[in-house]
């Protein structure tokens, strides 16, 4: 238990998980993207965008294997406190039974060993919440950070692709308050172009 490893990738760090880090490397790189020239849309590399998100869908089972890790570790702890709780019951009850005259000293190691035993169990279940509540944030932030570049992607890629302003379509492609905002688009440079 003590062996370093036996600890999964990342376990025990205090960084930032790495597919997080790497879902934010995909949304600097399409922030940093060049404007293409006479237009308003911006080149992206396709190759180094894939291979940041394949990555990082790569390095989520290793993060939610922590998870699961964490939640190992609770399990062992109970199981050992609890067999330390059988052993003192059992030691208190062989002590009973060879001295009848002293109750009082096994009473006392019984409610000890329940004592250790409820702790035990109460600091497991607040270890397993707080595991919980670790993975779903995770998870939760890993969520928005995959539907915002989500969202930037398709962006890009119907700009790429030409889809005209006032559609049913760009209007799925409206980003939110707190996003990348694209910029807006320039007035027509000829006459033709106003139509």
């Amino acid at each position: 238990m003590s062996d370093q490893s036996a600890t999964p990738r990342g376990a025990g760090t205090g960084d930032q998980p790495q597919s997080e880090q790497l879902l934010r490397r995909v949304i600097d790189v399409i922030e940093a993207a060049r404007p293409m020239p006479l237009s308003s849309d911006s080149r992206i590399n396709k190759e180094e965008v894939l291979e940041l998100l394949n990555e990082s869908v790569d390095r989520l089972p290793d993060e939610l294997r922590a998870a699961r890790w964490l939640l190992k570790e609770r399990e062992e702890f109970l199981a050992k406190v609890r067999r330390e709780g059988d052993e003192i019951l059992e030691l208190a009850r062989a002590r009973a039974e060879r001295m009848v005259e002293r109750t009082e000293i096994v009473r006392a190691a019984e409610q000890r060993a329940r004592s250790i035993i409820d702790s035990a169990e109460s600091e497991a279940r607040r270890m397993r919440h707080e595991v919980e509540d670790f993975c779903d944030r995770k998870l939760g932030s890993f969520e928005i950070v995959l539907q915002k570049t989500l969202k930037l992607v398709g962006q890009g890629r119907a700009r790429m692709q030409g889809v005209p302003a006032n559609t049913p379509e760009s209007a799925l492609l409206d980003l939110s308050a707190d996003q990348v905002r694209a910029p807006e688009p320039e007035a027509p440079f000829f006459d033709q172009d106003r139509s």
